[in-house]
């Protein structure tokens, strides 16, 4: 048995919800003309810039900024959720839903933000630890 197996089966009640082990991390910056394609969670440790593309069959958490094509919940999971430091995608999808960002947005937060499903709606808030 690994370390990692013995770890995880160690953990309280509480967290074991939340232990996946179909999550790729990609630890750099995916530039234009690049895609990171995955049957689970995707978790970039850098930009998605202008170009790129990132698809994932469950969630999509950039820790960076988000400037290129994201897709989350591509097999159709309307529960999956985009997650970056910066969203500012050129187009966002949930499962079926395809959004892009309004022409006139000048803002830039200083905050996570959270894309999701809400009464059917691909909706854009600021990322709450205790979102549900």
């Amino acid at each position: 048995m690994s370390t990692q197996s013995s770890a995880l089966n160690n953990l309280p009640v509480e967290l074991e919800d939340l232990v996946d082990d179909n999550t790729v991390l990609v630890q750099r910056t995916l530039r234009s003309g690049q895609s990171v394609s995955h049957d689970g969670n995707v978790v970039v440790l850098g930009d998605v810039n202008p170009g790129a593309e990132v698809v994932a069959a469950g969630n999509v958490v950039v820790m960076g900024a988000l400037r290129g094509v994201v897709h989350a919940g591509a097999r159709g999971d309307t529960n999956a959720v985009i997650l970056a430091f910066r969203l500012r995608p050129t187009q966002l999808r949930i499962a079926n839903h395809i959004t892009r960002p309004p022409e006139e947005e000048t803002s830039d937060p200083d905050y996570p933000e959270l894309a999701r499903i809400k009464n059917g709606v691909v909706t854009i808030e600021t990322f709450n630890s205790n979102f549900k």
